[in-house]
């Protein structure tokens, strides 16, 4: 794998590295996002962002919050396969951001990419609703990612306030035990915000994905619509039913 570009600002170091036409983002020696311009798949824990996307009525996702836009992998996949009418990302690392742009072909026309801490962006916004928010916030620990915003009641309250009320969220977990932890299906009002839970996962990833929907969401249907996308191919996904 080559590394095509690098910076080092703060301390910290930051570097693309291409193997063939994917691209990688790594920060600290974390593997944050990756995306194959020419694949259906980006490859890795991204697809799994925004695959529950496809168990909501056709049409519906509109207005899409991306918190933690890393490279901006999740944003591509959002377009080619869901045509959103708007997307706002949210990053509070401005290099990211950079990376979003040069190497991922994030453009204005793609989505509005805001530098902010996510936190602080969605205690002050007072827009409309988003149709799905995806929460992929994370950071680096001892070259380890660590989620940056604990999944507690005050965040998952935040998340709700900005749902609309035929809404998915997706959120990105560490391990099985800090999704089941979580306030969204930990809490017994939280979870009532929602009609259907599912987790999702990949055999190569420690990570595992929760997408909490405010719709009638079946995990045994996200396999045929996966297949009826053009070119996607199998994928070694682990989908049940949570809730």
């Amino acid at each position: 794998m080559a590394v095509i570009w690098e910076k080092r600002v703060g301390g910290r170091l930051y570097q693309v590295r291409s193997a063939g036409q994917t691209r990688r983002l790594y920060t600290d020696g974390v593997f944050h996002s990756q995306y194959r311009p020419q694949a259906a798949q980006a490859g890795g824990i991204w697809d799994l962002l925004w695959l529950p996307a496809l168990l909501a009525p056709a049409g519906s996702i509109q207005r899409v919050l991306v918190l933690g836009v890393g490279g901006g992998a999740v944003i591509r996949q959002l377009h080619r396969y869901l045509a959103p009418s708007a997307v706002i990302g949210v990053e509070r690392d401005a290099v990211h951001l950079q990376v979003a742009r040069r190497f991922f072909g994030i453009t204005p026309q793609r989505a509005t990419l805001v530098e902010a801490d996510a936190v602080t962006w969605l205690a002050d916004y007072a827009g409309p609703p988003f149709d799905l928010i995806i929460d992929d916030l994370f950071g680096e620990a001892d070259g380890e990612p660590v989620r940056a915003v604990p999944a507690n009641p005050g965040w998952c309250r935040a998340l709700c306030r900005h749902l609309a009320d035929e809404g998915l969220l997706v959120m990105n977990f560490v391990a099985a035990a800090d999704l089941h932890n979580s306030a969204c299906l930990a809490y017994r009002k939280l979870r009532r915000e929602f009609t259907s839970a599912l987790r999702l996962s990949l055999p190569a990833y420690d990570n595992v994905i929760g997408a909490f929907a405010r719709f009638p969401a079946r995990a045994r249907d996200l396999r045929p619509r996966m297949a009826a996308l053009p070119g996607f191919g199998e994928l070694p996904l682990a989908v049940r039913q949570v809730a």
